[in-house]
C-alpha cells in the first residue's frame, strides 16, 4: 500500500492513529489509507480556526486573493503528480483527472478576481449609508466523492477569500487527493486557516452538528443535505447545500442527430453518470427518437469502460460500493420492469464497474425516471407535445439544471425558462463558470456557489449609517 497521507492542522502536518482502507473503485481492493481524525483531531482544527479568524478577518482583501491565486498555481504545478493518485481512488480516466486538478487550479484564480463590494444605499444631503459585507467565523467544508478536487477548491476559494477560515473534510471514499492538497498548500495560508482533516461516516455529523460552526457548506445528496439542515437548526448554523438532481434534457425535432448525440453522449454518462448535472432523463421528440436513440446506443457501444490508468479509457467505475450497490439494484428492478435496456461496451469483471446504459421509453413513474441514479443508465423518454414535455421535464422535486436542444433558439429559450431549474443550458450541458452562480431551485439545494452571490454566501451584511454632519 502507498504510505498513507497527513491531515493539515494550525499549519502542521498531522498523522492519526487509526487510519481508513482507501479502495480503487477499478479493481474493488484497497491500495493505500488515509487519517482517521479522532473528536480530539476536529477540536484542535476547530481551536486552530478559531484563534486564526481575527487576524485572517483583517487581512486585506488584495492579501487574501493574493494567497488564494498562489494556491491555484501550486495545484496546477503539481497536476502530473496528483492526477494518478486521483484516478486510483476516484476511478476516473487520468486525462480527466488532471483536467479536474488544473480546472480547479484555475477555478480558484478567476474567483479571486472577484472584487467584493461595499454598497452605497443612500449618499444624500443628510447621510451616506453604506453596506459592508463581513466574513462569518469559522466555516466546515464537506467534500463529495465524484469530484473531490474542484469542490474542495471551491470551498476553499469561497471560505477564505471573503475572511474566513476554513475546517475542510473530503469524502472517506477519496480523501487522498485533498490531503495532498493540504501537504501542498501548508505554508501558503497563516496558519489554521486552512485545516484539512479526513475521517469515516462519524465524522461528517460531528462536524455538521459542531456548535463553533458559522457556516457549513456542502455537496452531496439530498437526504445527506437533509441531515446536515437538521443538524444546523438547533443553533441556526448557516448553510449553502449544492444537492442532487434528476435533470431534464429536451430535444426538438430540428436538431442534428448526430452532432447532439456526440453531445449528450458525453452529457449523460461523463464520470460515468456520477455528475449533480449530467441529462438524466433525456426526453426526444417522436419524430427523431429512433434516430436519436440508435446513434446514441452506436455510440455507448464503441466507448471503452474500464481502469482510468488504461490507455483509451472514456470512462471509469462507479466511484463507491455502496454507490455500486445501489445503482446495480436500479438496474435489476428496470430489467424486473420488462424495460427495454440497450447495452455499451463490456465492462471488467472485475471492481465497480456496470455497462453504459440507455432505457428505452420506460414508465415516467419508474424509478429509473423518478429518481436521480447517479450512475450509467439513462432513460430515453419520447414527447410530441412541447406543453406536455415542459410539464414531465418539471414533475420532479429536483431543480438543479436542465439542458434544451434546437436550431430554433428563441424557441429553447422559451422553453428553458419555463424549466424550474436553477441552470439552463440551450444546445450545451455541463456548463459553469466561476462567475455565474450555481444553484438549485426545489430539493436540489439551498443558496449558490460561485460568482459574487457565491461569495456573498459566505458574509454577513453590516450597514452602516453616517451624518453628514457632527452631531
Amino acid at each position: 500500500m502507498d504510505a498513507p497521507c497527513t491531515m493539515l492542522i494550525d499549519g502542521e502536518a498531522v498523522a492519526t492513529r487509526r487510519q481508513l482502507d482507501v479502495v480503487n473503485p477499478a479493481t474493488g481492493e484497497p491500495f493505500a489509507q488515509a487519517p482517521a481524525a479522532s473528536p480530539e483531531d476536529l477540536e484542535r482544527a476547530m481551536a486552530a480556526a478559531q484563534r486564526a479568524f481575527p487576524a485572517w478577518r483583517r487581512t486585506a482583501q488584495p492579501e487574501r486573493r493574493a494567497c488564494v491565486e498562489l494556491a491555484g498555481r501550486l495545484i496546477a504545478e503539481h497536476a502530473d503528480a496528483l492526477a494518478p493518485l486521483l484516478t486510483r481512488e476516484n476511478g476516473r480516466p487520468l486525462a480527466f483527472a488532471k483536467e479536474e486538478i488544473l480546472g480547479a487550479a484555475w477555478w480558484m484564480g478567476e474567483l479571486a478576481k472577484i472584487e467584493i463590494p461595499v454598497e452605497v444605499t443612500e449618499d444624500s444631503p443628510a447621510r451616506r449609508v453604506e453596506v459592508h459585507r463581513e466574513p462569518l467565523g469559522v466555516v466546515c467544508g464537506l467534500v463529495p466523492w465524484n469530484f473531490p478536487v474542484l469542490l474542495a477548491a471551491w470551498k476553499i476559494a469561497h471560505a477564505l477569500l471573503t475572511g474566513n477560515t476554513l475546517v475542510l473534510k473530503p469524502s472517506p471514499f477519496t480523501p487522498l487527493t485533498t490531503l495532498r492538497l493540504g501537504e501542498l498548500l501548508k505554508d501558503v495560508f497563516p496558519r489554521g486557516v486552512l485545516n484539512i482533516i479526513a475521517g469515516g461516516d462519524e465524522l461528517g455529523p460531528l462536524m455538521s452538528a459542531h456548535p463553533g460552526f458559522a457556516k457549513i457548506t456542502f455537496t452531496g445528496s439530498t437526504a445527506t443535505g437533509r441531515r446536515i439542515m437538521a443538524s444546523a437548526a438547533p443553533l441556526l448554523t448557516r448553510l449553502t447545500l449544492e444537492l442532487g438532481g434528476n435533470d431534464p434534457a429536451i430535444v426538438l425535432p430540428d436538431v442534428d442527430v448526430d452532432a447532439v448525440a456526440q453531445q449528450l453522449l458525453f452529457g449523460a454518462f461523463v464520470n460515468s453518470g456520477q455528475v449533480c448535472v449530467a441529462a438524466k432523463r433525456i426526453y426526444i421528440h417522436e419524430d427523431i427518437y429512433e434516430p436519436l436513440r440508435d446513434r446514441l446506443h452506436a455510440l455507448i457501444l464503441d466507448a471503452k469502460v474500464g481502469d482510468g490508468a488504461e490507455p483509451g479509457t472514456m470512462f471509469g467505475p462507479i466511484q463507491n460500493e455502496p454507490q455500486y450497490r445501489r445503482v446495480k439494484a436500479l438496474f435489476e428492478e428496470t430489467r424486473a420492469l420488462g424495460c427495454t435496456m440497450l447495452q455499451g461496451a463490456p465492462v471488467p469483471e472485475h471492481g465497480y464497474f456496470l455497462p453504459l446504459t440507455l432505457v428505452d421509453n420506460p414508465p415516467e413513474d419508474s424509478r429509473v425516471v423518478a429518481e436521480e441514479a447517479f450512475g450509467p443508465i439513462v432513460p430515453l423518454l419520447r414527447f410530441s407535445d412541447i406543453e406536455d414535455v415542459i410539464a414531465r421535464a418539471n414533475g420532479t422535486a429536483y431543480g438543479l439544471s436542465s439542458s434544451v436542444w434546437s436550431r430554433d433558439l428563441e424557441l429553447a429559450r422559451a422553453i428553458g425558462l419555463r424549466l424550474d431549474a436553477g441552470t439552463v443550458q440551450i444546445n450545451q450541458i455541463l456548463q459553469s463558470t466561476p462567475a455565474t452562480p450555481l444553484g438549485g431551485h426545489k430539493q436540489s439545494g439551498l443558496g449558490v456557489e460561485n460568482g459574487l452571490d457565491g461569495l456573498l454566501a459566505f458574509t454577513q451584511t453590516k450597514a452602516v449609517f453616517m451624518p453628514k454632519a457632527a452631531a
